[in-house]
């Protein structure tokens, strides 16, 4: 890489819901300094896949499976902490937010953010 160019952020997409995954995929494809380099379905993949593709930055849904976002982030940022993870939350959920955070959470985003708003 030269120094002119810019080093793309590299992003993992956790949420349980295909559709959801498929989405966010596509809305943040269209970036230039975008690159997703994988997606997972539960917090247990979302931590192998943070192992192995060692992204920059998760969007990690709140509510999946039997790891809720709150332990996968835990997980994550304990085995991969140059990981930087922003949960993806509705309204109701303040008390799983700010346990996210103290979890380790860099952020939060509500899902009805608009696609400009998520790149």
């Amino acid at each position: 890489m030269t120094a002119t160019e810019k080093r793309k952020i590299r992003v993992l997409i956790a949420d349980d819901h295909a559709v959801v995954r498929s989405g966010l995929r596509s809305i943040l494809e269209s970036e230039d300094d975008i690159e997703v380099v994988g997606d997972a379905a539960d917090g247990h993949q979302a931590l192998e896949s943070a192992q192995e593709l060692l992204p920059d930055v998760i969007l990690m849904d709140i509510n999946m499976g039997d790891w809720d976002g709150v332990t996968a982030t835990r997980r994550v940022r304990n085995s991969v902490p140059s990981c930087r993870v922003i949960v993806l939350t509705n309204y109701d959920e303040d008390n799983l937010v700010f346990s996210s955070i103290r979890a380790g959470a860099s952020g939060y985003l509500l899902k009805e953010v608009s696609g400009h708003q998520l790149t």
